[in-house]
């Protein structure tokens, strides 16, 4: 302080200090050290506020203020910017070539399903800082990338040990991808650690590098089946329609054959019984009737002689005149004479 004194003596007039020199003096070094309070926080950053140590408030991009050093100190973690976490992946630096590259990592990747398989399994995770948990991502985790791996890859390890190694290969990848999510997130927010998951995307799943040419083949195998089972399902579908249509036509046509036969009976035994009514009332009279019906459903259609024996002239032939027979025969003659073109008979 002495010498700060003395210092301010020289730059003085006369080398003197007097006591309005020195309040100015004051009052400029009070107002540098008002003006450090002012700080800026960038876009992808929220600003900390910190009291002798004790978080007191978080403030938003822009131009802001606190009391200055000691009193108020200020942290600018980036808290609004999305991190991208690879687990099963890394990126190698090539400096020779100025370019990167990404190496699997089967450390992290290869994880036991639930029917005793080994997948290999890549993922992605996308976390960010909680807008109201920056004081916890500050202060209650110390490695919090570490933290977030570490988790990720445990919850993943769970639900890839509850399934089989099918449905993650094909259709529970969502589902997987959606339940570490809600896993991830849980654990965090019991450690309190201010972080918010906003993905998981399951980026390869594959079987072990030394047996996927043999998977391979187990798959193609399991698409022939799948297909060919959709082949016979397809025939099925067209065949079995088909049949039952066809049974219930004969179920249809086997009862209209018995209420036709039902009905028939009926009717032939309503006539019998008008018949034998009949008969019993004029006996003669019936069977006379019934011979003559009968004789004429006999003989109707079949070439006759009629014979009498007491004609002794012809022998007890009795020539007749076929009249049905001559009309078919001269209808035939007509058809089969050529048409005559002299115009008149001769």
């Amino acid at each position: 302080m002495r010498r700060a004194q003395e210092r301010i003596r020289q730059l003085l007039p006369g080398g003197h200090l007097s006591g309005m020199g020195i309040l100015l003096i004051l009052i400029g070094a009070v107002a540098i050290w008002g003006m450090s309070g002012f700080f800026r926080v960038q876009s992808e950053e929220l600003g900390v506020v910190l009291r002798f140590g004790k978080h007191v408030r978080t403030v938003q991009p822009g131009l802001n203020y606190h009391l200055p050093y000691p009193i108020e100190t200020v942290l600018l973690p980036k808290a609004l910017r999305v991190s991208t976490l690879n687990i099963g992946l890394t990126l190698v630096q090539d400096s020779a070539r100025s370019t990167s590259t990404m190496r699997d990592v089967p450390e992290e990747s290869l994880m036991l399903t639930g029917d005793e398989n080994i997948v290999d399994v890549d993922f992605t995770v996308l976390w960010r800082i909680k807008p109201d948990g920056v004081g916890d991502f500050l202060f209650n985790i110390q490695n919090p990338e570490g933290t977030v791996k570490a988790v990720a890859e445990s919850a993943m390890r769970e639900w890839v040990g509850r399934s089989d190694i099918q449905p993650i290969l094909t259709s529970e990848r969502t589902k997987i991808e959606a339940s570490v999510h809600e896993l991830m997130q849980k654990t965090l927010d019991q450690y309190g650690a201010g972080v918010l998951i906003q993905q998981v995307q399951m980026q390869k799943v594959d079987p072990p590098a030394q047996v996927i040419d043999s998977f391979r083949d187990v798959q193609a195998a399991r698409a022939d089946l799948e297909r060919l089972q959709n082949e016979a399902q397809t025939y099925a579908n067209r065949v079995v329609p088909d049949s039952r249509g066809r049974a219930a036509q004969i179920v249809q046509n086997a009862q209209g054959y018995k209420e036709q036969a039902i009905a028939e009976a009926k009717g032939q035994s309503s006539r019998f019984l008008q018949v034998y009514q009949a008969y019993k009332e004029a006996p003669d009279v019936t069977r006379e009737r019934i011979y003559l019906e009968t004789m004429e459903h006999v003989l109707g259609d079949a070439d006759k002689l009629v014979y009498d024996p007491g004609s002794s002239s012809s022998g007890g032939i009795v020539p007749y005149l076929p009249l049905s027979e001559l009309t078919s025969r001269r209808s035939g003659s007509t058809a089969n004479q050529p048409a005559r073109t002299d115009g008149g008979a001769r």
